[in-house]
């Protein structure tokens, strides 16, 4: 395939994968993080200060706020959440979204499409490397599985860290690889910048220092270049990261006054363990160049706790603030299309036979290393993310292991491109006889079943996209029996944020619907989209006649008390369920 026909192919992908986006997200109210992220964002770029959200960096925030700047937004620079509370982010988040005169709505629209066009500059950076590395095919089939991607485009369309958090590993580690493999002052300098980057994006991606350091020396004992040389050069890449870092803190930090910067610090790392750290940056705070570092080391810190720590979780029927081990490769196994597990299993399988014959011709490991060191970049950050999150306390969501997606198509896609070629290229006649592996009949169906199972696999990949549109949120394979089973196994992330609020609304107007208890979870506020219809409902409140909406997450997370809980409901048949994530009742 040419050049400019994979060019013409790949652009129709990102088309279809914005449109797609963009009129999907037409209906979804705020998820719950972004009534935190959004207005935070708004206040760093206005006001310079960075008392709100500490514990994520700010670049994907900025962004995402840079078009507020050019709306008519009435700032709530009175309340106490800003004025007096310790991060009083969702308090004032509300207050910010709901209750000042905003357009909600509006703003939410324009603050998502940055995080968007983040997501499709992450797809040209998938397609480039893909055909870098194994050609046009595998750049096309790589580009095509994250841009038709449920989980991937459910997270492109909400100002989150996730694709932020996605988008800053996948280009570090592409530019460290390409400055390992070409160590001069442009690929040092790029490297450096896209580590900066990655490390304002979202504090996960603070692995990357070890995760380089360790690759560094791997490299440099299988390559005869100076060792001294290249490991100053890396440590010039974490010097350059950190001066792309300061002058964005700074910002930041600039009318943030110092005392409140000490006395938020003192009480959110007051913690035993924290208290040493905490002392270390109230004494940074008051330099005026530390003070930037002292911000980004706090919010590291902050992450750090509330990982240990956890979130309330359901999970397989049980509600738990404790790690489960089987969480994520669980989450991911019903998460993801079938299909890309096929392709998975159909790439194992390929690698489990040949694998053997190439080290069987190989001296040593390091030969094996030398000609794949991209690939073994890639396999040990995905090792290193999936053990991280594993251990982990903090499940709560398939869009914790979101960086590792684009990683995995990459790599599937190469070796289903070889497969292909191998079958193709070997019964074709457009190349010479004798450059042919084999010609036989028998070769040329298997050439023919290659493609046709590729294509199946492909068209089955895209119904599942096309099958849960406009609620990319709330995508659950056929092992699990869909969406509509999704809630018995996980919620929160994975199912209910909150996306489904309006559609209520516009539920109950099309019903004529007079009155509604509901209990939401998510970062609308039923008020603003119900007005007088609705009325605050909880589970303690017991059985009540009339109409009932209860997010899932609510519905199964209440199941820690059972006394208080939804239990009652499950015998009950819900009238109709709002984009797979709102039941409504009707009470008698």
């Amino acid at each position: 395939m040419s050049n400019r026909l994979t060019n013409i192919i790949a652009v129709i992908i990102l088309v279809s994968m914005f449109t797609l986006a963009i009129t999907s997200m037409k209906d979804d109210s705020a998820i719950m993080d972004e009534v935190a992220h959004l207005p935070a964002g708004y206040s760093y770029l206005a006001q310079q200060d960075y008392r709100l959200n500490p514990e994520h960096p700010p670049l994907i925030k900025d962004l995402a706020a840079i078009p507020l700047l050019f709306m008519k937004i009435n700032f709530p620079a009175q309340i106490t959440s800003w004025t007096k509370d310790i991060n009083g982010q969702w308090d004032f988040g509300f207050n910010f979204m709901y209750k000042f005169g905003n357009n909600a709505d509006k703003m939410l629209f324009w603050g998502r499409l940055p995080i968007l066009l983040l997501s499709l500059i992450l797809g040209i950076f998938i397609f480039f490397w893909g055909r870098k590395l194994y050609g046009n095919t595998a750049a096309l089939l790589a580009l095509f599985l994250y841009a038709f991607s449920p989980n991937i485009l459910a997270h492109s369309r909400f100002v989150t860290t996730d694709i932020a958090a996605a988008f800053g590993f996948f280009t570090a580690i592409f530019s460290f690889t390409n400055w390992l493999k070409k160590p001069d002052a442009k690929h040092t300098w790029l490297a450096g910048l896209f580590l900066g980057i990655a490390l304002l994006m979202k504090f996960s991606t603070f692995m990357l220092l070890p995760l380089f350091l360790l690759l560094t020396i791997i490299w440099v004992f299988i390559q005869p270049i100076p060792k001294k040389k290249i490991l100053w050069q890396l440590l010039l890449i974490y010097i350059i990261a950190l001066l792309v870092m300061l002058p964005i803190y700074q910002y930041h930090v600039w009318k943030y006054p110092v005392a409140m910067q000490q006395r938020d610090i003192k009480f959110i790392l007051a913690s035993d363990q924290m208290k040493g750290l905490a002392k270390i940056l109230v004494w940074m705070s008051d330099k005026p160049i530390l003070r930037a570092y002292a911000q980004y080391i706090f919010g590291l810190a902050m992450v750090a706790q509330r990982a240990t720590g956890g979130n309330t979780t359901y999970f397989l029927g049980d509600v738990s603030n404790q790690s489960w081990k089987t969480y994520f490769p669980i989450v991911y196994a019903i998460k993801e299309p079938p299909a890309m597990h096929l392709l998975t299993i159909i790439t194992l399988i390929y690698l489990a036979i040949i694998l053997p014959k190439k080290f069987y011709k190989l001296s040593s490991i390091k030969d094996w290393l030398e000609n794949h060191f991209t690939e073994f970049n890639m396999l040990s950050f995905i090792a290193l993310y999936w053990t991280s999150s594993i251990t982990s306390n903090l499940n709560i969501g398939v869009r914790h292991i979101l960086p590792t997606f684009p990683f995995i198509y990459l790599l599937v896609s190469g070796q289903v491109s070889k497969i292909f070629k191998h079958y193709y290229f070997s019964s074709t006649s457009v190349i010479p006889a004798e450059a042919r592996l084999d010609s036989s009949p028998r070769f040329r169906i298997k050439c023919g079943m290659t493609q046709i199972i590729l294509g199946i696999l492909l068209l089955w990949y895209l119904s599942a996209n096309l099958s849960i549109y406009p609620s990319y949120l709330a995508y659950f394979n056929e092992l699990v029996g869909g969406a509509k089973n999704g809630y018995l196994y996980v919620v929160d992330s994975n199912l209910d944020w909150g996306q489904d609020l309006k559609r209520l609304a516009q539920w109950t107007e099309k019903n004529n619907i007079q009155k509604i208890n509901v209990d939401y979870f998510g970062g609308g506020t039923p008020e603003y989209y119900l007005g007088d219809k609705f009325v605050p409902y909880h589970s303690h409140y017991g059985k009540q006649p009339g109409w009932l909406a209860v997010s899932a997450t609510f519905y199964q997370t209440s199941r820690r008390e059972p006394q208080t809980s939804y239990a009652w409901l499950d015998t009950l048949k819900p009238v109709t369920t709002i984009g797979y994530s709102i039941f409504v009742y009707d009470i008698k």
